[in-house]
């Protein structure tokens, strides 16, 4: 009997009842359909997850791969033109299961969004394939007498550590580990420098923190209209110009809720101290004028990289923001916001368990790129049950404890003036950066000023250095 192959050929054939090898005729067909709607993200994909035109279970898929693969090595434009076209070429269109079979793999995958999980199936299919084929040359071998017992076992073990050795591994040495990280030792005792990381550019914060230290998860929680997003676009300016002598860093910017024109707006009007009302009804004098051109030509100089796709899939922001690391070399990434983000494989287990894995995923991200990613989260209601000073606290986080969980800081931001009453109400400019969660360092508040008018946090007066 054969298996029908949807290239339009035979992929193996297998006696009645047979069990099939581990294969998903869908999963490769939408991969390799995801390639051809984005080719340079998905291939990048591909080859973080190991993908190999063997990976591929069907045969005519495994031509296509190989001859994507082909065509990016030459810096070919990965279309269905141009791949019929290398195909015919190379005499493999047939193999392929010719032209219809390729626009039938196109229709497969209306979108990326999910694409990573498609290509995971893939590999884990072609590991499972793997094993058995191992587990299947150890059997054979145990009906031979030629190895004995100890030999057949010595295959076995042969075997099955090949495998493991070959799938992408991130153990590191002990030794070179301890080695490394004396020298950086060294390296701060003879600079003696007061920060390891990223400078946020705001002197208390950068006290408390050290700076932003690589592959750290940083949230920031407030309640609306506390200002979370002006606080994160100023860290991501004072990042992106070299605030405090620091280096220009690439930052990124995911703006899942602002456009990227409003955002663009903001930032101008905020490093310029502009008024955005005024602006926006043109009541803008000469000196207004000239700080808006000056500000507009700064920021236009700053390696800012901003993505305003609304209702991004988290497994896809990944995939943008590998992109971003490889073509810009970011060094730093905002999300704006957390609650916006998807993960529709989890949907079905409710907001908090697909909040779990939004948070799990930012997570793994931040280690994988080794930057530190700044993820804006809301508040449930609850500060404003508990009376007239609104404190929030981390069980405040809305929807789910695992943000708690996975995030290396936790910044808590408030304004006491926006409630009338409670300590420091009258105090207009007053924000609290309450740190309140610091995986490998103190925790406390620290106060800022904060501009309304121009939306900038900037440091207090009273502990500001004259240098600074």
């Amino acid at each position: 009997m054969s298996i029908p192959d949807p290239t339009g050929r035979e992929a193996s054939a297998a006696r009645p009842g047979a069990l099939l090898p581990p294969y998903s005729e869908e999963a490769e067909a939408i991969a390799l359909g995801a390639v051809l709607l984005d080719p340079e993200t998905m291939l990048d994909l591909c080859r973080v997850h190991q993908l190999v035109p063997e990976s591929f279970y069907l045969s005519g898929h495994r031509t296509i791969y190989e001859a994507m693969l082909e065509m990016a090595a030459a810096h070919r434009p990965l279309e269905i033109p141009a791949l019929v076209e290398h195909l015919t070429q190379t005499g493999r269109l047939e193999a392929a299961g010719g032209e219809d079979a390729l626009l039938a793999i196109v229709s497969r995958a209306t979108s990326v969004a999910y694409a990573e999980y498609y290509i995971k199936r893939v590999f884990e299919n072609h590991l499972l394939r793997r094993v058995l084929d191992a587990a299947r040359e150890v059997t054979e071998s145990c009906y031979r007498a030629d190895l004995g017992a100890e030999g057949v076992l010595e295959r076995a073990e042969s075997a099955f550590f090949a495998l493991s050795e070959n799938r992408a591994g991130t153990e590191k040495p002990w030794r070179d580990l301890v080695k490394q990280e004396m020298v950086e030792a060294e390296r701060l005792l003879s600079e003696k420098k007061s920060l390891t990381g990223i400078s946020t550019g705001f002197v208390d914060i950068d006290a408390k923190l050290l700076g932003m230290q690589k592959s750290d998860l940083l949230i920031l929680a407030a309640r609306p209209s506390m200002g979370k997003t002006s606080l994160a676009l100023n860290i991501a300016e004072n990042v992106a110009t070299g605030a405090r002598r620091q280096p220009v860093r690439p930052v990124a910017v995911f703006s899942l809720e602002m456009s990227a024109e409003a955002l663009v707006r903001r930032m101008i009007c905020c490093r310029a101290h502009v008024s955005a009302k005024d602006l926006s009804t043109g009541r803008l004098g000469a000196g207004d004028h000239a700080q808006l051109v000056q500000a507009a030509d700064e920021l236009s100089r700053a390696p800012i990289y901003v993505d305003d796709t609304a209702g991004l899939e988290v497994e896809e922001l990944r995939s943008r923001a590998r992109r971003l690391k490889r073509k810009y070399g970011i060094e730093f990434i905002v999300v704006d916001y957390l609650q916006l983000l998807n993960c529709s494989a989890r949907a079905r287990d409710g907001r908090q368990q697909e909040t779990a894995a939004i948070s799990q995923n930012l997570k793994a991200m931040a280690k994988e790129l080794q930057v530190p990613v700044l993820v804006l989260s809301q508040f449930s209601r609850a500060p404003e049950s508990r009376g007239k000073d609104a404190i929030p606290k981390l069980s405040d986080l809305r929807d789910s404890g695992a943000i708690e969980q996975d995030a290396d800081i936790v910044f808590l931001l408030r304004r006491p003036s926006y409630y009338k009453e409670g300590k420091d109400s009258d105090d207009l400019t007053l924000a609290i950066v309450d740190v309140a969660k610091h995986r490998n360092g103190p925790t406390g508040e620290v106060r800022l000023n904060f501009f309304a008018d121009y939306t900038r946090f900037d440091n207090r007066i009273e502990t500001a250095s004259p240098d600074e």
